[in-house]
């Protein structure tokens, strides 16, 4: 089994049923599954054999997702590289993973420039439009592959052993030289296999796909394709759009991080617009406040959590629509707070620094076992060493396993202020803040203190029109969590550094602050 199997699955069920649709246009499965084929007789044809890797530079389109297929039935290993990276992050990341051969859209075509003579292994460039002077083009790539080299469904390689590495995810590089996240066969089965367990799936799902193909709204469209189900593509981010797809296509499921959704409930065409269809909104990637959350229950519906990481895609932990609602269909608010429940196939304990598993309710680092943990990072055994140790993979969060089960993650191990002698978890903070109506997202850090040692430090974004005080704020927070963990300061700003999906970007807040 390849990630082929997932598009095969969905073609077996209806080959012309619409696969991937943009702008109003659909490839029907059948349609994507040529094309696949196309596409990996063009590697081939290439040179590219099993285990090369193969990079994806694109916004979010139908062909440029349809080529993963065709990279999965060679048996090469498919690198989606971010288009919202830096040139020198992206260049650093293909020279990381010795990438061979990079599909890439014209939008990109000096990007490409910039960073190909950086790469001595890149020796195929090939552009999703037509050929210039530096690539060849898709159609004159596709037409050079004899037809007689067709790869079919009993080629040993479109079938490989469920370890082989299928995919190298970068983890970015806000802190340090980027790592390769080697996924395996195994790995998005799991992940797949969770997403079908966990989440409620009633005939043929219909997606609608914002958040960038290249990281999770890319994985979570497997589960989508093995039911057969169609894929709407949206090629840039527009609120207004996003609403008005999920009413026009009757969508069913749909992934946003947090701040997306803070934007969703701001838009004015929100609480006008038909969302009846909607089966499943999942939530990630990022800390979501529950006082918006407990919002897009009431004003959105069927809010769905996920909880994981590159290195154990998507599914650590999952809360599902019902699971956020009493039986009475009352808001459960106790769990909102959670990170959900460890998922079926998923191992989950809280660790201390030797290792040792602590009692229920005890906080330490969450680490996790089972057929979700990534191969290791490539070409980095230290890393990979030092994220396993014990026999568990570390994920780096600090939290707890509740009496009920449910995990709860409460900070960053990284992000951690120790200040008057307390540990004070920024997520927890941020958390009190963002339930003041007046804030519209926030970030949280420790800053050196001569007298506290770190003294917690917000940033707060604000709603349009609104003015709070620094006080007021401080005040409004001590009465929630008390005055230790209370900012000792509190700056305004008019927006927030973020990374390309979106996660706040601490360690340019804290070099931001400490430059002040």
């Amino acid at each position: 089994m390849t990630l082929a199997f997932y598009l095969d699955k969905g073609a077996s069920l209806g080959p012309d049923a619409p696969c991937l649709t943009l702008c109003g246009e659909s490839m029907s499965y059948g349609e994507v599954v040529g094309l696949s084929h196309a596409v990996a007789r063009a590697l081939r044809r290439s040179g590219v054999a099993p285990g090369d890797k193969v990079g994806i530079l694109s916004a979010n389109h139908p062909t440029s997702f349809a080529c993963v297929f065709g990279i999965a039935r060679t048996g090469a290993v498919w690198c989606p590289i971010n288009p919202r990276n830096a040139a020198g992050e992206n260049a650093e990341l293909l020279d990381l993973i010795d990438c061979t051969t990079l599909l890439f859209q014209p939008a990109f075509d000096d990007l490409v420039a910039e960073i190909a003579p950086q790469l001595p292994s890149l020796v195929t460039l090939v552009r999703l439009g037509e050929s210039d002077g530096t690539a060849i083009g898709l159609d004159d790539w596709l037409a050079a592959a004899p037809d007689d080299d067709l790869v079919t469904d009993d080629d040993p390689v479109d079938d490989g052993p469920v370890d082989d590495v299928v995919a190298l995810v970068g983890t970015g590089g806000t802190t340090g030289r980027p790592k390769g996240v080697m996924l395996t066969d195994r790995n998005l089965q799991t992940m797949t296999s969770v997403v079908l367990m966990r989440y409620p799936f009633e005939g043929r799902p219909r997606y609608l796909a914002l958040a960038p193909l290249t990281h999770a709204a890319g994985v979570l469209c497997f589960p989508i394709m093995a039911l057969g189900g169609e894929i709407v593509v949206m090629d840039h981010p527009d609120v207004g759009e996003f609403l008005d797809l999920v009413a026009r296509h009757g969508i069913t499921h749909t992934f946003l991080p947090p701040t997306l959704i803070y934007m969703v409930l701001s838009h004015e065409s929100l609480d006008a617009t038909d969302l009846s269809s909607l089966q499943c909104f999942w939530y990630g990637a990022a800390p979501i406040s529950t006082s918006r959350l407990a919002e897009a229950l009431r004003r959105i519906g069927p809010m769905a959590q996920l909880f994981g990481q590159s290195e154990a895609p998507m599914m650590i932990s999952t809360l599902s629509p019902a699971e956020h609602r009493r039986p009475d269909g009352s808001i459960h608010h106790e769990r909102l707070a959670s990170a959900g429940f460890p998922s079926p196939l998923v191992t989950v304990a809280i660790l201390d620094e030797d290792g040792v598993a602590v009692p229920a309710g005890e906080r330490g680092e969450v680490c996790v076992r089972g057929p979700l943990v990534m191969a290791g990072y490539y070409r980095n055994p230290e890393a990979t060493a030092a994220a396993s140790t014990h026999g568990w993979h570390h994920t780096g969060d600090i939290g707890f396993l509740a009496d009920d089960g449910l995990l709860h993650i409460v900070d960053r191990a990284k992000d951690m202020i120790i200040t008057g002698g307390f540990n004070v978890y920024s997520a927890e903070v941020e958390q009190a803040l963002m339930a003041h109506d007046a804030v519209r997202d926030c970030a949280v850090v420790g800053l050196p203190d001569d007298k506290w040692g770190e003294r917690v430090t917000a940033v707060v974004l604000l709603h349009d029109g609104a003015a709070p005080t620094a006080e007021e704020l401080t005040a409004f927070v001590k009465t929630r969590i008390g005055s230790v963990k209370a900012p000792k300061q509190i700056e305004v700003w008019p927006d927030l550094p973020r990374s390309t999906v979106g996660k706040i970007l601490k360690t340019d807040i804290r070099s931001a602050l400490s430059a002040q």
